[in-house]
């Protein structure tokens, strides 16, 4: 299916690995032009056919610039990626304050200030922005500060799809459950504790299995294009039908 993104230009936040890399490499693999940024500039370097901006998007001045800077290289910029999250600190009892601002910044504020600075190329465009949520977002697990600024985001999207629709722009949330690639949490996991890991596939997904990066990537191409204009404002679940978002528990 030709999802009619060939001659568009994107920019992907913590887009040097992981997730955000799959999703980068999906729009390459579409026609699209992309930018991502990332704060090692040695992953970057690695990222081949990207074009790569060294940013922390914790740092509002460096994100606004890496903003510029893709539209600038691009001459514009269509589709907007928020996937940069991450969080310190553990529960509420074994974090502090300082953990939990740090992880709105980097999770929630960074996205909100990426849609914020994209905005102006984006209306011209009749662009469209994906927020990576998570699978924690909407079904409870450790760590509580990552959870909320995950459900956060999932709102921020909605809200954006209502007060940027009039715009042009549509806004939607993807919320990935647990996510095999290369060098991942879940890849070590796997490899330092086969059998709590073999457990976990069997008894949270109902395929025995995690979900695949691929997956993922594949299921945010689609809903940027136009294939997916009616989609707005909404969170879309790749993963598998996972029960508990995590093999940790509360207690």
């Amino acid at each position: 299916m030709d999802l009619g993104l060939a001659g568009k230009a994107a920019f992907v936040t913590g887009g040097s690995r992981g997730i955000g890399l799959a999703i980068a490499r999906g729009l390459v693999a579409e026609g699209v032009s992309v930018a991502v940024c990332g704060r090692d500039p040695e992953s970057l370097r690695k990222s081949g056919e990207l074009f790569g901006i060294t940013a922390d998007v914790t740092d509002p001045e460096q994100l606004a610039s890496a903003v510029r800077a893709a539209a600038d290289h691009f001459g514009r910029l269509d589709l907007l990626v928020a996937n940069a999250g991450g969080s310190t600190g553990g529960g509420l009892l074994e974090s502090s304050y300082e953990d939990w601002e740090h992880t709105y910044r980097l999770n929630v504020l960074h996205a909100a200030h990426a849609v914020r600075c994209a905005t102006p190329h984006l209306e011209k465009a009749g662009g469209s922005v994906l927020i990576v949520s998570s699978v924690t977002g909407w079904k409870p697990g450790p760590s509580s500060s990552y959870a909320s600024a995950k459900a956060a985001e999932i709102h921020l999207a909605a809200t954006l799809g209502q007060e940027l629709g009039r715009r042009g722009i549509r806004v939607n949330a993807l919320s990935p459950g647990s996510t095999l690639f290369p060098g991942g949490g879940w890849e070590d996991f796997g490899r330092q504790q086969p059998e709590r890991m073999a457990a976990f596939a069997d008894g949270e997904f109902p395929t025995g299995h995690l979900v695949e990066v691929q997956q993922v990537a594949d299921t945010a191409c689609f809903l940027l294009s136009p294939r997916a204009a009616g989609i707005n404002g909404a969170n879309i679940c790749v993963d598998g039908g996972q029960g508990r978002p995590t093999a940790g528990r509360f207690w």
